[in-house]
């Protein structure tokens, strides 16, 4: 460009520039080409991408400290070695016997899959021209610095100019660039909130470190939805993908036990049954406890009084005890009612039907309210077998109650 004048900004003169080439051109006139998802062979995975991983994209992968961020990764990369594209997957946190371990115990080994333990950004930027990858997976963007920037990795300088980096790398040779991101104590992401902003896609890893289940989130995502999430189960060999997680929110149990209601929750835009377990014991403590385990306590607490107060049923000398089978949190309103005929029917010591399935949002009034999706968790809950629902149709909470525990 060609420097002919100057414009005072702010006090100051800034030079104005010629542009040369790249000119702005009528919107008409440009011919906008669709971005091709390449799927990574993981089904769950590529059902949060949006169909894959999109060449020339940046995506950040954030998680918990041992949640299993790497052990995916791993496989993706190995999936995709597998296709004949070169990987390069820099680990900054583990040696690469480290990583060559896991991947021996997870059936990762592929020779296009190549492995490089870089803290330099330079050094990074230089395996990526000798390898010429296809992908190249960063684990973590907090442990890698550059020598352009003072400061300690991990800093905001540091991120800001490693991550504004590797995007334009990607950008500008079209690679598809996976960044692995730490969370705070919190859950949110750590860094500067430009890290977020730089990158196309922004995947969450969660789950409970004491269950096998984890779910897979997107949370930005300009190449796909970002109401999709991908369920995944750990096992002593690696991470295998649950297409139908039906099963593992629900009991075994031979026959119907009291205190147990199933509703169908909505993750996404998967239905998922889970089933609500209550336990009711008698308490001569002056405030007996309240106890919960995968489901909002605030919401507990409402729904009790509710419960007291227009079903009649008295909790106010009773230890309370609500969780969920499988690990998985539920708190969206839908499983009010479920909960309620739960706590119900714990009281009651009466056990609902095993044919029977509940959702609906409840009101302080003791209405039920109809939820969001109804028709998406009838056609799973018809699927999965349950000849009996209980929904907003059934009047109020009182009414639910006489019709369900007879």
């Amino acid at each position: 460009m060609r420097e002919v004048g100057g414009e005072p900004v702010g006090g100051r003169t800034v030079a104005t520039r010629v542009p040369e080439s790249r000119a702005a051109v009528p919107i008409t006139a440009i011919t906008a080409t669709a971005s091709e998802h390449q799927p990574t062979g993981i089904g769950e995975f590529d059902r949060v991408l949006g169909g894959g991983i999109v060449p020339g994209a940046a995506v950040l992968v954030s998680g918990e400290p041992g949640v299993g961020k790497s052990t995916l990764l791993l496989d993706v990369a190995s999936r995709v070695a597998q296709n004949g594209h070169p990987v390069l997957y820099v680990t900054a946190e583990e040696s690469v016997g480290q990583v060559k371990m896991r991947a021996e115990r997870t059936g990762a080994l592929v020779d296009e899959l190549f492995l490089a333990a870089e803290t330099n950004l330079g050094t990074v930027l230089g395996q990526i021209d000798q390898v010429k990858p296809t992908l190249v997976i960063v684990d973590s963007v907090q442990t890698v610095s550059s020598d352009t920037v003072d400061g300690l990795a991990g800093g905001v300088a540091q991120v800001r100019e490693v991550a504004a980096t590797l995007v334009r790398v990607a950008k500008e040779r079209n690679i598809a660039i996976l960044l692995v991101g730490h969370v705070t104590k919190d859950g949110t992401i750590a860094g500067p909130r430009m890290l977020e902003h730089l990158v196309d896609v922004v995947v969450h890893f969660e789950g409970d470190r004491q269950t096998s289940l984890r779910f897979v989130r997107s949370l930005k995502n300009r190449f796909g939805p970002t109401d999709e999430v991908g369920c995944f189960e750990m096992v002593g060999t690696g991470i295998n993908e649950v297409p139908d997680p039906s099963a593992l929110f629900r009991s075994n149990a031979p026959s119907p036990v009291s205190g147990t209601c199933t509703t169908i929750a909505i993750e996404g835009r998967r239905a998922i049954p889970v089933e609500i377990q209550a336990l009711i014991v008698p308490s001569n403590a002056p405030q007996p406890r309240r106890v919960t385990n995968g489901v909002d306590s605030s919401r507990v607490a409402m729904l009790l009084a509710v419960l007291e107060r227009r079903a009649k049923i008295p909790f106010q000398s009773a230890d309370v005890y609500v969780s969920t089978v499988g690990g998985i949190r539920v708190t969206e309103p839908g499983a009010d009612l479920a909960i309620a005929l739960a706590l119900a029917s714990a009281a009651r010591d009466t056990p609902l039907s095993g044919e029977l399935i509940a959702t609906g949002e409840i009101s302080l009034s003791g209405d039920i309210r109809q939820v969001t999706s109804h028709a998406l968790r009838s056609a799973e809950a018809t699927r999965l077998g349950f000849s009996q629902l209980v929904d907003h149709t059934a009047g109020t909470l009182a009414d639910a109650i006489r019709r369900s525990l007879r």
